[in-house]
């Protein structure tokens, strides 16, 4: 521990310079320019002032009041214009005319995955101000598309009895004598056709301004309704569907089903575009304590609805055919996407706004569907254990068995809950974005090129890539594969300083710049196995906090689900071989994949599994690491590798 105690405290102090650097950014008076948010509208194939929002709108008005240049900033392969004033950042600019760019590091120049070619010029993005007219070819920045999303996952079944129902109900007009009101009859023969309760109904009076025409008609009408509302009538029957989102810090993923069975009508995955404001929670809660909320909240519902829209448009269905959507994601993730402020998730004692299962209507939220559609929000158990590990655990229920199991998911925010029917604990660990390819120097999302799989045999070094392309950097897979064979023969040891035995001892290059498909080659730096140290030390650290405190050893643990695209992809013994995980327990995994949308599924698939998710929350027992002395010691015990078996 001794050894890695400075390494423990340039961490610490690194951390407290970042937050010092942000409270003096939130304090300080922003230039007019620097606060235009990216809200997209054309004229031909130029972005102009008037289709950003109302709120900032006056402040383009003030720009040009205090005669600020503006300047044309022509991006060449989309082939989109824009006006910008002058000092506006590169990365802003690529906000500005609805791009995708990848800045992991929000903005703050330490990533290096935003560069582009400005003028002839290889820049960074986020840290070249906009001083004249501009052509921008983006082509060696990272992006936001193509990348591999895991949207399939394990899922228990479950009966189907969806919070929606619908019936026929024969409608007639009134009589002389009935003195009840068309909605109290129409309720009375909704209640006759089999609708539990159908008389406590509230009243909506537009639907309710329909039935005269309608009783006036008569025949069969059908009826959808929820077990205290109606949303939808016609005359016609029609084929109802579900939606269910989840909402990753990284990726995104959505199903279509079928309101009638359960089936799953289409799938859609995309990347998070938030992830142009930072690739972790804290980076986006920062900007959104910084500059507000709106954009963040507007760029993931737009990309929510047009995902919707591709959803429908497989399945063959309209978007009006939507009835309800359930969405899942970590805290921050929630928060930003119902517009609501992070700044409880960033102070102590990191407690959520709301933490409770919420029902409301979608049009509020910018998803265009059913006039009367309905939102549910699964619960956030902690402040950064959020609706995603609520999905989790109706996934697999681990309050229904009897065996001991640990269910994690490894993010840039690992998740974990430990135990059984009997207790269950739950925690979450600052793991980071390095397993998802940022804060690494050659380090990528899981897209083609790609090295997802590194092995070292007869002194020949082999890799793969996603796609078969030419090797462009490591994602997470590839990246703890490389560690995990540098640290076995010998080239890493336990305290991860890299000798390389090449020209560089503290790079070690596995694919040269000649064979790779960039300029650089591929390679591992002293510093990317630092960040890879610090990642799976908070890992490791949290699963041995868990165990203590329910007084659970590896052994008494029977089954390790991983969650998440790279539990899916990683190689367990590598996982073992760093000490991510306990070395014993690598012959017990099971992936299960996308736990969370298949979670947001049953919720929509059985109305008491929705229920009982709030229930489930509120029983889990969570565990606040940063609230426990031991956790640092076991932080930087953890931060050493194993010694590998010879």
């Amino acid at each position: 521990s001794r050894r890695f105690h400075p390494l423990f405290m340039r961490y610490s102090q690194k951390l407290l310079s970042v937050f010092q650097r942000h409270l003096n950014i939130f304090k300080a008076a922003k230039q007019c320019y620097n606060c235009i948010i990216d809200r997209k509208g054309r004229t031909g194939s130029h972005v102009i002032p008037s289709a950003l929002s109302r709120r900032h709108s006056k402040l383009w008005t003030i720009t040009k009041q205090r005669g600020i240049p503006v300047h044309h900033v022509y991006f060449i392969r989309e082939k989109k214009q824009i006006e910008v004033p002058e000092g506006t950042t590169v990365l802003e600019a690529e906000r500005l005319a609805g791009l995708l760019p990848d800045a992991p590091c929000g903005g703050a120049g330490t990533c290096g995955k935003c560069r582009v070619i400005a003028d002839g010029q290889n820049v960074r993005a986020c840290q070249t101000r906009i001083t004249k007219d501009f052509q921008i070819d983006t082509a060696v920045s990272s992006s936001l598309e193509d990348a591999v999303i895991l949207t399939e996952g394990f899922s228990r079944p479950v009966s189907f009895r969806p919070g929606i129902a619908v019936h026929a109900v024969e409608l007639k007009k009134t009589v002389p004598g009935d003195r009840r009101s068309d909605w109290e009859r129409m309720l009375s023969a909704l209640s006759k056709a089999g609708a539990e309760g159908a008389e406590t109904f509230r009243p909506d009076p537009e639907l309710a301004s329909s039935l005269y025409e309608r009783c006036r008609q008569g025949g069969i009408w059908y009826i959808a309704h929820t077990d205290r509302e109606i949303l939808d009538i016609r005359a016609e029957k029609r084929a109802f569907c579900f939606a269910a989102f989840d909402i990753g810090t990284t990726t995104l993923a959505g199903y279509l089903l079928d309101a009638a069975d359960g089936r799953v009508l289409a799938v859609e995955s995309r990347m998070n575009p938030q992830a142009q404001y930072g690739a972790d929670v804290i980076m986006r809660a920062d900007h959104a304590l910084a500059h507000g909320t709106e954009a963040l909240s507007r760029c993931i519902r737009q990309e929510l609805d047009a995902m919707i829209g591709c959803l429908a448009a497989q399945a063959h269905r309209e978007r009006t055919d939507i009835l309800q959507i359930c969405v899942v994601g970590n805290t921050c993730m929630h928060h930003l996407f119902l517009n609501l402020s992070p700044a409880s998730l960033v102070h102590a004692p990191y407690t959520p706004a709301i933490s409770q299962a919420l029902t409301l209507p979608t049009a509020p939220y910018g998803l265009n569907v059913h006039p009367k559609g309905q939102l549910l929000m699964l619960p956030n158990i902690a402040g950064y254990v959020g609706a995603d590990t609520s999905g989790c655990l109706l996934a697999i229920r681990p309050d229904q068995k009897e065996e001991i199991t640990l269910l994690l998911d490894i993010g840039t925010n690992g998740e974990m809950i430990l135990g059984n029917r009997d207790r269950l604990a739950t925690c979450s660990t600052a793991a980071g974005p390095a397993f998802e390819g940022a804060k690494i120097e050659c380090g990528m999302r899981g897209t083609d090129g790609a090295v997802d799989h590194v092995s070292f045999e007869n002194g020949v070094w082999n890799y793969t890539t996603i796609g078969n392309r030419p090797a462009a950097g490591l994602c997470g897979s590839g990246l703890l594969d490389l560690t995990a064979q540098l640290l076995k023969h010998g080239f890493i040891d336990e305290n991860g300083t890299l000798e390389s035995g090449q020209e560089d001892p503290g790079t070690f290059l596995l694919v040269h710049p000649e064979d790779a498909g960039n300029e650089k080659g591929v390679y591992l730096t002293q510093k990317d196995i630092r960040e890879v140290q610090l990642a799976k030390a908070a890992i490791a650290a949290g699963i041995r906090i868990l165990m203590k405190t329910l007084s659970i050893t590896e052994e008494d643990i029977r089954c390790l689900y991983i969650a998440g695209a790279f539990g899916n992809y990683m190689d367990p013994v590598s996982a073992g071989a760093i000490g991510l995980i306990p070395p014993s327990l690598t012959e017990r995994i099971r992936p299960v994949g996308n736990a969370a949308g298949e979670g947001a599924k049953i919720a929509l698939l059985n109305t008491e599994e929705w229920r009982l998710a709030d229930r489930l929350a509120k029983t889990v027992e969570f565990i606040e690491l940063a609230a426990l002395p031991e956790f640092q010691d076991c932080f930087v015990d953890e931060l050493e590798f194993p010694l590998p078996a010879r």
